[in-house]
């Protein structure tokens, strides 16, 4: 062992003495927090200091020391932990009537928006589909460029989007993950996208400038649109009801070809018609489509030799279906009297 690295094992055995003695001495709680700070601290602490001296030893030496830094380390910290059970056990009792009921203490909830997302993601995970994240700062590339967005598309305008910067915007959509996704993975690719996206929406009943939406993509070979309605049929009919109807209306979106809206059965009138469906019986629960070819050359994918679909659906809007929420802007509010009920939901 080199003499540096003596010289600091020899260092941290005096440490560990000095600081028995100052523990043993210390007056109350407040110096034995000061003490652990000052030895143990993980920015300025004196052990601490010590052990930034590592990188330039030996790997024996390095061993050596590191081995004494964690005794020195561990005779502190029990030390410590002796010290903080002598004194509870010599404190005096508090004041007060322990005979009287506690203060009820509100047990927390999950949000509703985040109960139907992790239902959600759930029920694809059991055809294979896995939870992807994203940031919710993007690139105008991955946001509407690689989507086959063109430049002349007015989601681009400053009116609908909040943009940070060139080139930099707060997502529209959770469809950017898509993006990410699939140049980082090579197929088979199934995954559930959670996320917060930001419109430059009005702040009524029925919309927000921030709200939840949930995607999924699956890319694999022989996808194909039959895959893609057995896939939503089979989510619809576990996530409102068993044996509902569902629909799936030709609709467009850049990204994918051939697109639809789906709808399902409203779960208010059960079809017969109401103010909630407008009348219609039913009610528009997500898009999807298979994914455009274009897509997939943006992101290097052999679209020759796959295929896949996607869908995207407002998790804020299901969640107010889900629970009978008669205005979106109740999920922003910080009332306990809305959020209590949730509780039992967990």
């Amino acid at each position: 062992m080199s003499d540096q690295a003596a010289d600091l094992v020899a260092a941290l055995a005096r440490l560990a003495a000095e600081a028995e003695q100052l523990i043993r001495a210390a007056p109350d709680g407040d110096a034995l927090q000061r003490l652990k700070t000052e030895y143990l601290g993980r920015k300025a602490g004196r052990v601490t200091a010590i052990l930034k001296a590592l990188p330039s030893l030996e790997s024996e030496a390095r061993r050596a020391v590191g081995q004494a830094a964690n005794q020195a380390k561990a005779a502190i910290e029990q030390q410590l932990a002796d010290a903080e059970a002598a004194r509870a056990a010599t404190a005096p009792p508090a004041a007060g009537d322990l005979t009287m009921p506690a203060r009820p203490v509100w047990r927390g909830a999950l949000h509703p928006v985040t109960i139907v997302a992790d239902e959600i993601c759930e029920i694809f995970h059991e055809l294979g589909f896995t939870r992807a994240i994203g940031p919710e700062a993007e690139t105008e590339r991955n946001n509407f460029t690689a989507l086959n967005f063109p430049p002349e598309h007015p989601a681009l305008d400053m009116q609908p989007t909040f943009y940070l910067g060139q080139g930099t915007l707060l997502r529209s959509h959770t469809s950017p993950v898509q993006i990410r996704v699939m140049e980082a993975y090579q197929p088979p690719i199934r995954v559930t996208i959670p996320g917060r996206c930001y419109r430059r929406d009005p702040f009524d009943a029925s919309h927000a400038p921030v709200f939840t939406q949930v995607e999924g993509l699956c890319v694999d070979e022989g996808i194909s649109f039959v895959d893609l309605k057995a896939a939503i049929t089979f989510f619809a009919r576990r996530f409102f009801a068993s044996g509902v109807r569902v629909r799936f209306r030709p609709s467009f979106f850049p990204f994918t070809e051939p697109s639809a809206e789906v709808d399902v059965e409203c779960q208010l009138c059960h079809g017969s018609g109401c103010p909630a469906c407008k009348g219609t019986g039913w009610m528009e629960i997500l898009g999807c489509g298979m994914v455009d070819p274009a897509v997939f050359e943006a992101v290097g994918v052999d679209a020759e030799h796959y295929t896949g679909w996607a869908f995207g659906m407002g998790l804020d809007r299901a969640a107010m279906v889900r629970y009978g929420i008669p205005d979106i802007r109740m999920l922003s509010d910080a009332d306990m009297r809305f959020h209590r009920q949730f509780v039992d939901s967990v």
